[in-house]
C-alpha cells in the first residue's frame, strides 16, 4: 500500500538519506520514524509498480491477474478488495504472516517522488513458491525492476513465465535497480525479454552513458533484441525495435501534481495496445495519455471520476483496421 505525503525539499535534506527521486528499502523502524516526522498522517492508495500497471491495464479492459504476496492485516484485505473490484483476478495472490508491504512516497513541490519501502509480507515471497502453474493461462508477464533486488526470486519468476510460454516485459523501475544489477539485466536481455521500459535516469545508468541522445540510447537497447521504450518525461518518449525508431509526442499537462505511478500507467497503456497487435506509435500514444493523466493527481491511481472521462479518449486511439 502506498503512503502519500507532500514534503518540502528540506525534509529530504534533513531526514532522508540517499538521492532524491530514488527508491530505497527500509526496515519497519525507519518507516515509522519517517511517518512520525510528517506534519500529518499520509494518504493511502494501492501501490506497487507492476501492481499499478496491472490495475490500469484491467481498467482499460485487459484480462489481468497479479502474482504477489499480501499480508494478514486490514491493509491487505483492503488491497485485495480494491484490485478485484477493478477487475484484476486475485486468485494468484499469495498470503504471508507479516503485515502488508508499505511504500512511503515523499512528494516534493517539483512533483518528484522519493520512495522508502518496507516490504513486510512481500519480502517473504520465496523462489520456491513460484511455479509454472502460477503463469498458466497467461500469455504475457510484466515484471517490475524492484523484484531484481531479490535476484533468485526474479530468476524464478522469469524462468516460470518463459516455461509457461509467456512473452515478458521488464520495467527497470529505478536507477538504483540498474546500478545494482547491470550485468544481470544484460544477461536477461540475451535470454529473451520482449519489452523493456526505462526512463531517462535508468537508460543512462544501464549504458553508463551521461551524454548520448535518447534516440541513440533507445536504439542501443533495441539492438539487444527487445522493444525499447525510453520515457523522457514531458519531452515524450522514444520507441525502438528492429531498426525502427518512433518519436512519441508528449501529452501536455499544465499542472503536474505527483509523478508517482506515471511510469506504471505508461506501461499499462503501452501493453494494452502491444498485446492487441497495435502499431508501436499507437501503443505509445495510449501510454502517454495514461501517464499524463496520472501526474495530474496525487498518488499512482487515477480517480474513478476522471477515469470515466479518460477511458473513451483512450479507446478512441485504437488504430482502424
Amino acid at each position: 500500500m502506498d503512503l502519500l505525503a507532500r514534503v518540502p525539499d528540506e525534509f529530504l535534506q534533513r531526514y532522508v538519506a540517499g538521492d532524491k527521486g530514488g527508491m530505497v528499502l527500509v526496515e519497519h523502524a525507519e518507516m515509522e520514524r519517517l511517518i512520525g516526522l510528517l506534519e500529518g498522517p499520509p494518504a493511502y492508495s494501492t501501490g506497487g509498480s507492476a501492481a499499478n500497471a496491472s490495475f490500469n491495464a484491467a481498467r482499460l479492459g485487459l484480462r489481468t491477474t497479479f502474482l504477489g504476496k499480501l499480508g494478514q492485516d486490514e491493509l491487505a484485505r483492503i488491497y485485495r478488495r480494491i484490485f478485484e473490484a477493478a477487475g484484476v483476478d486475485g486468485s494468484r495472490f499469495k498470503s504471508g504472516a507479516l503485515p502488508n508491504a508499505r511504500c512511503l512516497a515523499l512528494v516534493t513541490p517539483d512533483a518528484q517522488r522519493t520512495m522508502r519501502t518496507h516490504l513486510g509480507a512481500a519480502l517473504t515471497l520465496a523462489p520456491g513458491e513460484i511455479t509454472v502453474a502460477d503463469f498458466q493461462g497467461c500469455r504475457h508477464a510484466h515484471v517490475e525492476g524492484y523484484l531484481v533486488f531479490d535476484r533468485a526470486l526474479a530468476d524464478a519468476v522469469l524462468a516460470a513465465a518463459r516455461a509457461a510460454g509467456c512473452t515478458t516485459s521488464l520495467d527497470l523501475s529505478s536507477f538504483e535497480v540498474v546500478h545494482a544489477s547491470r550485468d544481470w539485466l544484460f544477461g536477461q536481455f540475451h535470454k529473451g525479454i520482449d519489452v523493456v521500459f526505462a526512463n531517462e535516469d535508468e537508460i543512462r545508468a544501464l549504458f553508463s552513458d551521461p551524454d548520448s541522445d535518447y534516440p541513440v540510447l533507445a536504439r542501443r537497447l533495441a539492438d539487444l533484441g527487445v522493444v525499447a521504450a525510453v520515457k523522457v518525461g514531458k519531452a515524450g518518449a522514444w520507441l525502438a525495435h528492429e531498426g525502427n525508431l518512433h518519436r512519441i509526442e508528449p501529452v501536455a499537462v499544465a499542472d503536474v501534481i505527483d509523478t508517482n505511478g506515471a511510469g506504471d500507467a505508461w506501461a499499462a497503456g503501452f501493453l494494452f495496445g502491444y498485446l492487441r497487435g497495435w502499431p508501436l506509435p499507437d501503443c505509445g500514444a495510449l501510454a502517454s495519455l495514461l501517464g499524463a493523466e496520472t501526474v495530474m493527481h496525487m498518488g499512482p491511481i487515477i480517480p474513478e471520476a476522471h477515469w470515466q472521462v479518460l477511458h473513451p479518449r483512450a479507446m478512441a486511439l485504437a488504430p482502424s483496421r
